[in-house]
């Protein structure tokens, strides 16, 4: 199935993946009460933050994110994905994303996922504050010939 204007667009699969976020997030709130905040699950399974989700568990459901990527890449569909040829641009934008989620206490799945499902005013915020500053970002790297 196409859709005009995004030939690429796999709305099937997007919407099963949505699905398994949303399952994946639920279960991790209904069996440890924490909040599936990739960005916290990361850096306490890195052990930078002391928080109540126990390193053991941090860590199987970063396993849980590779094996489902795995899973889906050898059995559904290859993943394709385009990165810029810069590495060093892409550090960069891993640091400056790192920063940005401590800084928002939190990243796109703890507040755009999680926070908004419980309508939280700062989660609402936060997640406003991605999109603009994704849009603003692609258009400044657009009009720079960064494009991808």
């Amino acid at each position: 199935m196409t859709l005009p204007g995004f030939p690429n667009a796999m709305p099937l699969e997007g919407f099963i993946g949505g699905l398994l976020i949303g399952l994946a997030a639920a279960l991790l709130l209904l069996g440890s009460g924490r909040i599936a905040g990739i960005s916290g699950i990361a850096a306490r399974a890195l052990d930078l933050n002391k928080s109540s989700l126990p390193l053991l568990a941090a860590w199987l459901f970063l396993g849980g994110l590779l094996i489902g990527a795995l899973f889906v890449n050898a059995f559904v569909a290859p993943i394709q994905s385009d990165f810029p040829s810069s590495v060093a641009l892409l550090v960069i934008g891993g640091i400056i994303v790192g920063f940005g989620t401590r800084l928002g206490s939190g990243c796109t799945s703890g507040h755009g996922v999680c926070g908004m499902s419980r309508l939280s005013p700062r989660s609402l915020v936060a997640t406003c504050t991605f999109i603009v500053s994704g849009m603003i970002t692609v258009a400044l790297a657009n009009a720079a010939g960064w494009s991808w």
